[in-house]
């Protein structure tokens, strides 16, 4: 078992900004055209990726892409704590 074997999956609107995490999955209640176009902007499973804001919207540094995502669509995006 290794350290970070504990460490849960959360969704994405729960880490605070500042918070580094890696995507596991993007939850089924996430259109597949939805999803296909968060993958095309980065956010897909075992990307890296910190949290800027979670209020009004969940802001993300994906790479050198900031990305924004409703409430409704960040809780589904399943993620890791790095």
């Amino acid at each position: 078992m290794s350290p970070t074997d504990h460490i849960a999956r959360v969704p994405l609107s729960f880490l605070l900004p500042g918070v580094q995490a890696r995507v596991e999955d993007i939850d089924e209640a996430v259109s597949p055209t939805q999803r296909e176009q968060l993958v095309a902007y980065g956010l897909a499973p075992n990307r890296p990726l910190v949290v800027l804001q979670q209020r009004p919207m969940t802001i993300v540094m994906i790479d050198e892409v900031e990305l924004a995502l409703e409430c409704s669509v960040a809780r589904h995006v399943w993620v890791k704590r790095r």
